[in-house]
């Protein structure tokens, strides 16, 4: 851990409030954007999408489930993948304790990948997810959306990504998309973020900002996430033996 300065409680508490001040206005600037995320115009989707999903063929207008807004975590999980996206697992742990509270905000939070259904059952069932999580596979859904590409804009070298240039040949990249449904049944598409944009689902990154390690990444960002399935076990240090207790051995 490095170094930090050790000050008197007067001292701290002075930093302290420097540094509240400063999450304030950040706060403050988070609520900004979040009324012009909010303002942004919808764009009607008129294509027919079709997935597959527990209970057989599913439309994006049945995936509200009778609620008015859908929150999409695009999974990185393609067709002949033995798991899915170490990152985009990390992610996906949030989402099971989020569900509930979501649905009586209405929205309803859905896993879209393009993975055969068979194979995105198999590693949920791993993972021990409870949430809807449904194949795109045979639809453009995800090519559509930005975050899978053809071997035809893979073999340039980059592809269009997080609305620019992407100097990388993938095949999958993550996402979250958020759709609408108007009470005439209509489907809009209001929003998707990117890159660090995923962020808003890693409940646990915004935990360890409040840490003085922080994310402890030493600049190769998540280069430390495990499937929560694949962590060695962690061992709590050893206690100091204990004097004069009644078990101690001695007569």
């Amino acid at each position: 851990m490095t170094a930090h300065t050790i000050a008197t409680r007067d001292k701290w508490l002075e930093a302290r409030l420097d540094l509240l001040a400063a999450e304030k206005d950040l706060t403050r600037r988070s609520d900004e954007v979040a009324r012009l995320r909010q303002q942004l115009p919808w764009v009607r989707v008129d294509k027919k999408y079709v997935f597959e999903g527990p209970d057989g063929p599913v439309t994006l207008a049945d995936l509200f489930e009778g609620r008015s807004q859908l929150i999409v975590q695009q999974f990185m999980l393609a067709p002949g993948w033995e798991a899915g996206c170490k990152s985009c697992s990390y992610m996906a742990d949030h989402t099971d304790s989020m569900t509930i509270h979501l649905e009586h905000r209405d929205v309803t939070m859905v896993a879209i990948s393009r993975a055969l259904f068979a194979e995105i059952e198999r590693f949920r069932r791993r993972m021990g997810w409870q949430f809807k999580w449904v194949s795109s596979f045979g639809t453009d859904f995800n090519y559509d959306f930005g975050v899978s590409f053809t071997p035809e804009e893979r073999a340039k070298g980059k592809i269009n990504y997080n609305y620019g240039s992407f100097p990388r040949g993938v095949e999958e990249l993550p996402g979250v998309s958020v759709f609408a449904k108007d009470e005439a049944g209509d489907v809009f598409h209001t929003y998707s973020t990117y890159g660090r944009g995923v962020e808003v689902m890693m409940g646990t990154y915004r935990m360890l900002d409040l840490t003085p390690k922080g994310r402890d990444e030493g600049g190769k960002n998540m280069s430390w996430v495990r499937y929560h399935d694949s962590y060695e076990p962690q061992r709590p240090p050893k206690a100091a033996p204990a004097t004069g207790a009644c078990c101690s051995g001695r007569a």
